[in-house]
């Protein structure tokens, strides 16, 4: 897994800066057009597109990580979705689902202050992080580390016995 997370950000990362320098030939050509073009209404649209790029990169890429482990903290509240969400979203050696609980436990938080302080501190070290990593590389680094960490959870349990679900990476 982690082979491949690294193999694909490192495609993405390609793909982006080839983007990246199209975009900016394009825009340098295109730069006058924008000036005649009339501007977008709507003061809400414009605070969030303000408040958008006045992040950093890489708290612009936490914010995506901090929806995901949002929305999967809210599907726990939901009583419909508890056994599915037992079955994928909780690491268990038991579990007749065994890989992809590795990747999306990583996102399961039951506690609201545990996962209020994982992202605390992820987005808190974040801009960083991405600075030197690139955000591709970083979105890398923290699903295999989660896969990772879930597999020695896996091999902890083996060893001592214990059969019980947990939750995070």
């Amino acid at each position: 897994f982690t082979g491949s997370a690294f193999g694909s950000a490192a495609i993405w990362q390609y793909e982006s800066l080839k983007s990246r320098l199209q975009t900016y030939f394009e825009e340098a050509r295109a730069d006058w057009l924008d000036k005649m073009r009339p501007q977008k209404r709507g003061d809400f649209r414009k605070q969030v597109n303000s408040w958008w790029n006045s992040l950093t990169e890489g708290q612009r890429t936490v914010t995506g990580i901090i929806a995901a482990n949002v929305f999967v903290f809210c599907l726990w509240r939901l009583p419909g979705t508890r056994r599915f969400m037992f079955t994928y979203f909780t690491s268990d050696p038991s579990s007749r689902a065994l890989c992809s609980p590795m990747l999306l436990s990583t996102f399961s938080h039951f506690s609201l202050f545990h996962m209020a302080a994982n992202m605390y501190v992820l987005w808190s070290f974040s801009s960083s992080i991405v600075s030197l990593l690139g955000c591709e590389q970083f979105i890398a680094v923290y699903l295999s580390a989660g896969v990772i960490s879930t597999f020695v959870s896996y091999v902890a349990k083996m060893a001592t016995g214990r059969f019980e679900p947990s939750l995070g990476a």
